[in-house]
């Protein structure tokens, strides 16, 4: 099984992320890139990780690539499975378009024991920031 990585540009937030996607495409929730993945067959059942302020925070299942003509012209949809769903956070540099990432390099999801021993927000920034988790 193979993952792809992308950047949720304008979103402080996973909640902010769940809106836009709600309001835009309302219970088919999807995104749009402009090329076919290569590895497009290993990718369905994979998840599109979300990095958010340059960490991993959110993914969303994977269940569908089809090529399709827009306004913009022909078009990649990758279609998802559900809302975001909050894995581990992990460290991630931003970057343009998606990006494959393998398995076993995949972060758990986040349990709610996890969130409710987790250290706040601003502090694991910070401590982000100075490259210390």
């Amino acid at each position: 099984m193979l993952h792809l990585t992308k950047v949720a540009v304008g979103c402080p937030d996973i909640e902010t992320l769940a809106r836009l996607q709600q309001e835009r495409w309302g219970d088919a929730p999807c995104s749009m890139t402009r090329y076919m993945p290569k590895r497009a067959d290993e990718l369905v059942g994979g998840s599109l990780f979300w990095i958010i302020r340059h960490r991993l925070v959110a993914r969303q299942p994977i269940v569908s690539l089809a090529m399709v003509e827009t306004d913009w012209g022909t078009k990649c949809r990758i279609g998802y499975g559900g809302p975001p769903v909050p894995v581990t956070v992990v460290p991630r540099r931003a970057h343009q378009g998606w990006r494959y990432m393998a398995a076993e390099d995949a972060p758990p999801d986040a349990s709610a024991a996890e969130e409710g021993d987790a250290l706040p927000v601003g502090m694991v920034r910070e401590l982000q920031g100075l490259w210390l988790m």
